[in-house]
């Protein structure tokens, strides 16, 4: 007799495999021994396949045979949408064993003060929350009609190879036109470290009693954002941290913000990412998210912001700006 039974690996579809958080998601489900990755995206990926996840045929074929599924499937809030009714409707057909969807705390909204999971929104809703909303009420019909899915609302998801909250942060930091931002930085910063990230999808592909739940994944650190940026910034090197006045973000945010942005679509770097008002909003907004669901029943690690922290700057120096990842615009 042998010694052990080597048990087959589960074939997981992962969807935007190729985006920050999929192409984690692959790795580590690739470095351990109970999953088979599958990855899958519009880009061509060494050992995946090419999906469009709007094409219900094509989702259809790419879903046959998979006993998990991972949605991270990013880009236009139509596109997010019409993936998760494409997924709903081919697992429909073919069921695997779970789908582990992932949302954003952008559903809650307006929202202030500790948030849970059956928070509602409140107005207003970014155009992106409204989206994720609709794929939620998708995934919500399937698991109603019997399906088996979990569904997960990362904060801002911070650490290596994050363009959005990573990249962008630092540059900004780097060039001085964000710092400590005074009363206008005292709102609530709710980061997601990658790692602490990618370990919540990958346990909530087989843990017990979570069908048909949904959880924030958040750190549980209380940091407000000027704290966080001055942390960030001493540990980049970006000092003095400068002040910046109430009147300078809103003249960033008001009439600069536009002109950056179009600037950004032919130049590249600090002088012409834009501060928007969407994120200026976030910085003063007081809502805490409350992730201790997720830290008891799917065993989400917390790292500490001072570790975040050092990982990122360790990423960071060793990319050079040139080269570095452009932010998501």
């Amino acid at each position: 007799m042998p010694d052990s039974i080597d048990f087959p690996r589960k074939p997981v579809l992962v969807l935007g495999a190729s985006g920050f958080i999929g192409a984690r998601v692959v790795e580590a489900l690739s470095a351990g021994t109970s999953y088979q990755p599958i990855a899958a995206s519009r880009r061509p990926k060494p050992g995946g396949i090419v999906l469009d996840a709007t094409n219900p045929a094509a989702m259809r074929e790419a879903l046959r045979g998979a006993a998990r599924v991972v949605n991270c499937v990013a880009g236009s809030n139509e596109a997010m949408v019409r993936s998760t009714q494409a997924l709903c409707d081919a697992a429909r057909g073919q069921p695997p064993g779970r789908i582990v969807h992932l949302s954003s705390m952008a559903v809650y909204g307006s929202a202030s003060g500790s948030v849970r999971e059956d928070h509602p929104a409140v107005q207003p809703v970014s155009g992106y929350g409204q989206a994720k909303i609709a794929c939620e009420q998708i995934i919500g019909k399937y698991v109603r009609d019997g399906g088996d899915a979990v569904m997960l609302r990362p904060t801002c998801v911070f650490g290596p190879g994050s363009t959005q909250w990573t990249t962008r942060l630092a540059r900004l930091l780097e060039a001085r036109r964000i710092g400590d931002l005074g009363s206008a930085g005292d709102g609530c910063c709710n980061l997601a470290f990658i790692d602490d990230t990618v370990a919540a999808i990958v346990n909530a592909l087989d843990a017990a009693n979570v069908a048909g739940r949904t959880f924030n994944v958040s750190s549980s650190a209380e940091l407000t954002w000027n704290e966080f940026l001055v942390r960030f910034a001493r540990s980049l090197g970006a000092t003095p941290v400068k002040r910046i006045v109430p009147r300078m973000l809103k003249l960033e945010t008001k009439l600069l913000a536009p002109a950056r942005k179009i600037a950004g679509k032919v130049l590249r770097g600090p002088a012409t990412e834009a501060i928007t008002p969407s994120l200026a909003a976030l910085w003063a907004q007081d809502i805490r998210i409350d992730s201790a669901a997720a830290v008891d029943a799917l065993r989400m690690p917390q790292t500490t912001p001072d570790a975040m922290i050092a990982a990122a700057v360790q990423w960071l120096h060793g990319v050079s700006p040139a080269t570095r990842p452009e932010f998501a615009r």
